[in-house]
């Protein structure tokens, strides 16, 4: 290969590198002293990659996701999102967060609380890039539903709605914080899912936290298991099952044995 050709490669290699965390610490200042959440943090996201994350409690997996979203500052290391900084990646509008609580406002309709985004900001100079609000409520199957308010829309509604709303400005990653872990089962399995059909018709990269070992067998490529006090990547696991994914699946050996292996890693001493 010659010098020019391995040029290429290698910036076709840091391109598709959707989000890249090297040697990463956080601390925090306390009363008792100086906290760490998380030491020498180091793995890769691909473009269009699909990675969730376990680990127990404490163990700093809600701080990683907002360490890459620029809402916690870091002690150390670096983390680069499509090549910017979380900084830079958060004024580009290059990603979107989506939490536990749907946290609509109650007083606006479904089809305006996703649009609200495009009411309170812009991305500088692409309009046009913004998804169509009622084609977004359509993708996530509330298409119908777009003038209910939240409180009469259920649980999984809403959190299809929150969903909707992150995917108004076609963000190109979504980091998802334990976004169905106050779902009932029966709905958590359905948008699960949902959230895989909605993952292959977007292309979007996405990060996903949870304390469920199936619903991360289930949704992810990979997954990223860190060990606590404090956080480390214990192991970044590929979980290579075919697309595209059923629930059917979870009842075959082969997802069994997966989720027996992530739950040994973390329930053994590192």
């Amino acid at each position: 290969m010659t010098a020019e050709a391995a040029a290429a490669a290698g910036a076709e290699t840091a391109v598709a590198a959707a989000i890249s965390v090297r040697e990463l610490s956080v601390r925090f200042d306390a009363d008792t002293g100086s906290i760490t959440a998380l030491e020498r943090v180091g793995f890769e996201v691909p473009e269009g990659g699909f990675v969730t994350m376990l680990g127990p409690s404490g163990c700093g997996k809600s701080t990683l996701l907002r360490a890459i979203a620029d809402l916690v500052p870091i002690s150390g290391g670096a983390i680069h999102v499509f090549g910017r900084t979380p900084e830079q990646a958060r004024r580009a509008r290059d990603f979107a967060f989506v939490f536990q609580d749907a946290t609509l406002l109650p007083w606006r309709s479904a089809i305006d609380n996703v649009r609200l985004p495009l009411e309170v900001g812009q991305r500088s100079g692409a309009i046009e890039l913004n998804a169509e609000p009622e084609a977004l409520l359509a993708l996530v199957g509330l298409e119908g539903r777009e003038n209910a308010l939240p409180h009469e829309l259920s649980g999984g509604m809403r959190q299809r709605v929150s969903i909707a709303r992150a995917l108004v400005y076609r963000p190109r990653v979504l980091l998802m914080d334990e976004p169905f872990g106050a779902l009932d089962e029966i709905t958590r399995d359905k948008l699960n899912e949902e959230l895989l059909r909605i993952w292959r018709e977007t292309g979007t990269t996405i990060m996903f936290v949870t304390h469920s070992v199936p619903e991360a067998a289930f949704l992810g490529q990979k997954c990223l298991v860190l060990s606590a006090q404090p956080g480390r990547v214990r192991e970044f696991v590929d979980i290579g099952f075919a697309e595209p994914r059923t629930l059917g699946m979870r009842d075959t050996l082969e997802f069994v044995e997966v989720t027996a292996y992530l739950r040994r890693l973390l329930e053994e001493p590192r």
